[in-house]
């Protein structure tokens, strides 16, 4: 018995060792990256979003609001193309037969509702627009706003099309929120044979009862993508270029 204690132990303290000791694949920018920015929208940004009461705390902690324009700047300082991949709900979608936890609470309180894709009536200033700070940057022509994806991830939408089309292998990623819609298309995205990191600060999670979506969030992205940074850490890697 004892011996069994012991060689426990060694295989913990060897697997937590590996687990230390995860390798760093990188990501370096070139004429091949872009940046993607997920649900840059009213009512996760904004403190009058549906949103606000689950996600603003961890907004507030990762800086997410300033981080995520710093990622606008950089597209523009250094002429990276920029890719929005918003998430609207039409009329037609509150008919769907059946639906998962986060996506029923999102129709249920009307999360970035429109009338349909034709019909903008009543999008200036809902919580399905842009926060307002950063609609200087997305009205550029420079800027692709993608169609919208309907659930969590990229599948849905033309995200992946759009970016194959520019010439773009590579990603970095950020934006709202980032267990759900960031982390899924973090995913899409790499099995989709794109090379993808993401900017940890610049997303953020809901904080619900037992259960944190940003350190859920921040686990993920540092098991799964070639390189998770900071903002600041970004920035002075888009210096050293």
């Amino acid at each position: 018995m004892k011996q069994l204690v012991v060689t426990t132990v060694l295989a913990v303290l060897g697997l937590t060792q590996t687990y230390a000791q995860l390798p760093e694949p990188g990501f370096t920018i070139d004429e091949r990256t872009a940046i993607v920015i997920t649900d840059p929208q009213n009512d996760f940004l904004s403190p009058d979003g549906v949103a606000w009461g689950a996600v603003g705390e961890s907004v507030k902690e990762n800086n997410t609001i300033d981080n995520i324009e710093t990622l606008f700047k950089l597209g523009e300082k250094y002429d990276i193309p920029v890719f929005i991949s918003p998430h609207y709900y039409y009329k037609h979608d509150h008919t769907w037969k059946f639906e998962g936890v986060l996506e029923k609470l999102m129709h249920d309180i009307s999360m970035f509702d429109r009338g349909d894709q034709l019909n903008v009536e009543g999008f200036e200033g809902s919580g399905a627009d842009w926060l307002p700070r950063y609609k200087k940057y997305i009205e550029k022509d420079r800027v692709v706003v993608t169609s919208p994806h309907k659930v969590f991830g990229s599948e849905s939408n033309d995200l992946a099309l759009q970016l194959r089309k520019q010439g773009i292998d590579k990603v970095i990623l950020g934006g709202m929120s980032g267990n759900l819609c960031a982390e899924s298309h973090m995913r899409e995205l790499i099995e989709n044979g794109f090379e993808v990191a993401v900017v940890g600060d610049a997303t953020a999670s809901a904080k619900l009862p037992g259960l944190d979506g940003n350190q859920a969030a921040q686990t993920n992205y540092k098991m799964v993508a070639s390189k998770v940074f900071t903002t600041k850490e970004l920035v002075k890697e888009f210096k050293s270029k």
